[in-house]
């Protein structure tokens, strides 16, 4: 996603139209996310339950954990 910006390469600025265009089609609702469920502050606890929903192999999505 960002090796244009990584490696300062010559065509960089070509990353922010492909963010540009990326974001109209999630306002256009032609993208969706892949988010299925925020589980909350990153702790033992949740992270024992998001591995335990990874390891189920029933989660379809992607499972965030926050306060990185």
């Amino acid at each position: 996603m960002f090796t244009r910006s990584l490696f300062e390469t010559a065509d960089m600025a070509a990353q922010g139209a492909l963010l540009a265009e990326v974001a109209g089609l999630v306002e256009a609702r032609r993208v969706r996310s892949t988010l299925v469920e925020t589980l909350g502050p990153i702790d033992a606890a949740t992270l024992k339950h998001a591995h335990a929903a990874i390891e189920s192999g029933s989660t379809r999505g992607k499972l965030v954990l926050e306060g990185f």
